[in-house]
């Protein structure tokens, strides 16, 4: 039988001990929902023989730094419940993330500089197990009027062997229904004090990530800098409403933050409180001019505050 693109899921827990399976469960607990999911099962580099003999041909290939990649999106909503994580935090956590949670409140996803957190994510597919643990790495948030807001991540992790195991059944909670970029969900949009019309922004965490693999050593995914960045696309104001040009051009620096999201449980807020813009740029769009600007997301002198993703 073929093995079917629909059947496929993933399961991701975060780790106790770096590399050690915990064991996802697919009831529930840890089951993630996704959207263009992609996985290359050994991603390696390749070492050649390059042996001197007297024919033509080429040489045995071995390989390397052997090591899984994972790549998929998870849509931008809550659980559903305030105060509770959504089913995605063990992978934002795996990405660099602290994550605080205030019981019934809120749970709020902050970077962190060292004691990064792990997970084990288990792919399907259609009964091919594959698992990677001590998996880490590093996602984009993306936002256009329109679409609905994703957070996408790309994953390394330490390979296994796959194995031949069915697909478990699956159940999935605190991932509530996303809501669609727009006027109404989407609000409280400013940016460097100006609260224009909105038509797009991205956020790239830009974590820098490392497979090592040392003789005497654990075999390890590591995360050793991040340079967080994006570029937000609005309608171009009058330089008497706001004059994004003096700001770039004076290296004035100042916050974005936007909420997504009409209902408790199911609302996220954004918030880069230290942003420099550069090179903003003109934009056709229905005829209508749009401004680009493009920015790098800088540590206050606290550090670990680049942004916040709070979830209530």
């Amino acid at each position: 039988m073929p093995l079917l693109t629909r059947k496929r899921l993933i399961l991701a827990k975060s780790e106790t001990v770096y590399g050690t399976e915990p064991s996802p469960a697919p009831a529930g607990t840890d089951a993630v929902l996704v959207r263009n999911l992609d996985i290359t099962p050994i991603e390696a580099d390749v070492v050649s023989r390059d042996l001197v003999r007297p024919y033509l041909g080429n040489y045995e290939q071995l390989l390397a730094q052997t090591r899984v990649s994972i790549t998929f999106q998870v849509e931008l909503a809550g659980s559903g419940v305030a105060g509770t994580a959504p089913k995605y935090g063990s992978i934002l956590k795996a990405c660099g993330m602290s994550e605080t949670v205030v019981a019934t409140t809120s749970v709020t996803y902050a970077p962190v500089s060292s004691a990064f957190s792990s997970a084990t994510i288990y792919f399907n597919n259609d009964g091919v197990l594959h698992k990677a643990t001590g998996c880490r790495g590093t996602f984009t948030l993306n936002g256009e009027v329109g679409q609905i807001p994703t957070i996408d991540f790309t994953m390394t992790g330490i390979y296994n062997a796959p194995t031949d195991t069915a697909a478990p059944a699956v159940t999935y909670s605190a991932q509530a229904a996303p809501q669609v970029f727009k006027a109404g969900n989407t609000s409280a949009f400013s940016f460097l004090g100006h609260s224009g019309c909105l038509q797009m922004v991205n956020f790239d965490i830009a974590n820098e990530v490392i497979y090592r693999e040392l003789v005497g050593c654990t075999k390890e995914v590591l995360i050793t800098n991040r340079a967080p960045s994006g570029e937000c696309m609005i309608e171009a104001p009058a330089l008497a409403t706001k004059d994004y040009f003096a700001i770039a051009n004076n290296d004035t620096t100042g916050s974005l933050t936007f909420q997504h999201g009409t209902v408790a449980g199911n609302r996220v807020t954004f918030t880069a409180q230290k942003v420099d813009i550069s090179n903003p740029s003109y934009a056709d769009q229905d005829g209508i001019q749009m401004l680009s600007l493009p920015y790098v997301a800088i540590p206050t002198d606290a550090g670990n505050d680049e942004v916040a993703l709070v979830y209530t």
